[in-house]
C-alpha cells in the first residue's frame, strides 16, 4: 500500500521541525487567513476553527494544482489563554510587553488544536491543553527578550522552545502542543488515517 503524501498548513518551521522529529516528513504549504476570534467563540473552538480552516485552505491550493489525491493535509493553530481571553501575537514591542507582564508570575492556558483533512470529506480533529506557569519577570528582562527578535511573532509573545524557556516555571500537559504541534494527538490522527509514525496502534479518544 502506497503511503500518502502529508501536507503541512503551515510555514512555521517549528511545526515541520516536530514532525520530522517523529520520523514524519512534509511539504509545507502557508495559507493567509483572518485569525481573528468570532464573537462568543471560546478558545478550544477557537484553535479547532483556525486549525480546520488551515487545512481547509491549503487543500484548496492542492485541489487548484491538481495533487490533491490521496493526499493528507495537516493544520494547526495555538493560542495563549489568560482569563479565558486568546493573546495572539504582538504588535509591537509595547504590546509583547503587556502580554508578558499578564503572563509574568501566574499560570496560564495554552491551547492546539488540529485538524487533518484526508481524500474527499475525511476529517479528523484533535485538541491538546497545557497549563503553564511563569515566574515573575522585570522590565529589563522583556525589553531585552524583544530585543532578540524573538516574541515577534509568537502567540503570547514568548517560545517555550527559544529563550521564553528562561520564563518558564512548570508546565503540566503537552510541551510540543505549546510549541505548536502536539505529537501524540498529531501521530494519532496521522495513524488513523494511514500513516503511522510507529506500528503501535493507540487512541486519544474523541474530542
Amino acid at each position: 500500500m502506497s503511503v500518502p503524501s502529508l501536507y503541512l498548513a503551515s510555514a512555521s518551521p517549528r511545526r515541520r521541525e516536530l514532525l520530522a522529529q517523529i520520523g514524519l516528513a512534509c511539504r509545507c504549504l502557508p495559507v493567509d487567513l483572518d485569525e481573528s476570534p468570532l464573537p462568543g467563540e471560546g478558545p478550544a473552538a477557537y484553535v479547532r476553527r483556525l486549525a480546520l480552516a488551515k487545512a481547509r485552505a491549503a487543500r484548496s491550493l492542492l485541489d487548484g494544482a491538481g495533487s490533491a489525491e490521496a493526499a493528507l493535509v495537516l493544520g494547526a493553530d495555538t493560542a495563549v489563554v489568560v482569563a479565558d481571553e486568546v493573546l495572539g501575537k504582538p504588535r509591537g514591542a509595547a504590546d509583547a510587553a503587556v502580554m508578558l507582564r499578564r503572563l509574568a508570575g501566574r499560570e496560564h492556558r495554552v491551547l492546539t488544536g488540529v485538524a487533518l483533512l484526508g481524500p474527499g470529506a475525511e476529517k479528523r480533529l484533535g485538541l491538546s491543553e497545557s497549563r503553564v506557569r511563569m515566574r515573575p519577570i522585570l522590565d529589563a528582562e522583556i525589553a531585552a527578550y524583544w530585543a532578540t527578535g524573538e516574541p515577534a511573532d509568537k502567540a503570547g509573545a514568548y517560545g517555550i522552545q527559544g529563550r521564553g524557556a528562561l520564563f518558564i516555571e512548570a508546565i503540566a500537559g503537552s510541551y510540543s502542543g505549546v510549541m505548536g504541534l502536539p505529537l501524540f494527538e498529531t501521530a494519532a490522527l496521522l495513524a488513523a488515517a494511514g500513516l503511522p509514525a510507529l506500528t503501535t496502534e493507540f487512541d486519544v479518544g474523541s474530542h
